[in-house]
């Protein structure tokens, strides 16, 4: 069994203090580590926590995802077109539920038998964590090397490799000074070009960009293509949790992260975890067609919620409804001027510019050159 405040305090000694994960009883104590010590994320889901870990990456954080391996299903498509496209590597801690020969429940059997295989389909590089202080570090220290490869690498853990830590208690706190605001207006949409040409105008050199996989992100490339600019490619729905993990690691920079309805749709458990976290250099630009626009133009179901509200309701400081692009950058403005976690949803028209292109920039290039910014 390995001494969990002396392992931890290896991991800090490489540099890894940002974590975030969903709890497990075989990772509890490192969890509990996580939370006493560092700076931890309490993430929706694995895959929110992947992404946020990534986002921190972006940001110079060495990052740190803790899951149960029934959650790795979970966590695939961040891993496997978010950390592989972009080369953001992340270290990970997935517990081994349902290990053969150990008397599990029975939804962690089949998980129990693949887990290995599964990173290694996923191309990430992995090994059962030691339960010897000195053969844990060795290998955190192989762990490491693979990072400063731009690879993830992952520990599978055994029931009892971790000893006790107690949990310290969690000063949780709430927000009441909550700002929802519904246009009045009924105005014609603008589209989604018109919008994104809104806020890249507004971002100035102190600002970063990440905006959602499909037609957004290739809008935004045409529109103007910048260092400080991010096209998510794949990881649908994982753009507010990258930022989410970007504007905590870096809060000298603002943080835009662009959304679509679909996206945010797929994973809107983030919306609470941005609304408890709030960073004040969060905004979380919402752009609704109420479509997939990038798949042929099938339905959401976006018509049937109000995102303002839906925002309000799960914590973001200031949440806000907008008819218009001149009211999309006044709202901008008064972020600007006076920064706190917002939330704005603008409602956009179908459709996209005739014969769209793609970014021709390379995810893992587009990441370098945003890191450099970053970094500048």
């Amino acid at each position: 069994m390995l001494n969990t405040q002396e392992f931890g305090t290896a991991l800090k000694g490489l540099g890894f203090d940002f974590y975030s994960g969903v709890p497990c009883s075989f990772l509890k104590y490192l969890i509990n580590y996580a939370i006493n010590d560092c700076d931890y994320v309490m993430a929706a889901n694995e895959g929110d926590a992947v992404a946020t870990a990534a986002g921190a990456y972006l940001g110079g954080k060495k990052s740190v995802v803790l899951m149960q391996n029934s959650g790795l299903t979970n966590a695939t498509s961040p891993i496997t077109s978010l950390n592989y496209s972009f080369q953001l590597p992340v270290l990970g801690f997935v517990s081994l539920r349902g290990e053969p020969g150990l008397s599990d429940e029975p939804q962690h059997e089949l998980m129990g038998q693949i887990t290995g295989e599964m990173l290694s389909l996923m191309e990430v590089e992995w090994e059962y964590l030691a339960q010897d202080m000195e053969e844990a570090k060795t290998q955190l220290d192989r762990a490491n090397k693979a990072i400063e490869n731009n690879k993830a690498f992952f520990f599978v853990v055994k029931k009892g490799t971790f000893g006790e830590v107690s949990l310290k208690p969690q000063n949780l706190t709430s927000t009441f000074s909550k700002e929802l605001k519904h246009t009045t207006a009924d105005l014609a949409m603008p589209t989604r070009t018109e919008a994104l040409t809104t806020i890249s105008n507004l971002a100035d050199n102190n600002t970063i960009m990440l905006a959602t996989t499909g037609k957004t992100g290739r809008e935004l490339f045409e529109v103007e293509d910048k260092s400080n600019n991010l096209y998510m490619v794949g990881s649908m729905g994982c753009i507010s949790s990258m930022a989410l993990g970007l504007a905590l690691a870096r809060p000298d920079k603002k943080v835009i992260a662009i959304d679509g309805d679909g996206a945010a749709l797929m994973r809107m458990g983030n919306l609470a975890t941005n609304g408890y976290y709030q960073p004040k250099n969060l905004l979380h630009v919402l752009l609704d067609n109420n479509v997939h626009d990038s798949t042929g133009g099938q339905a959401t179901i976006s018509h049937n919620i109000d995102f303002a509200l839906t925002a309000h309701a799960t914590g973001y400081p200031a949440a806000i409804s907008v008819a218009s692009v001149e009211e999309l950058s006044d709202e901008i403005l008064a972020w600007k001027a006076d920064p706190k976690a917002t939330f704005i949803h603008l409602k956009i028209s179908q459709g996209s510019p005739e014969k769209l292109g793609r970014p021709t920039v390379k995810p893992f290039e587009v990441k370098e050159r945003l890191m450099q910014f970053i970094q500048g």
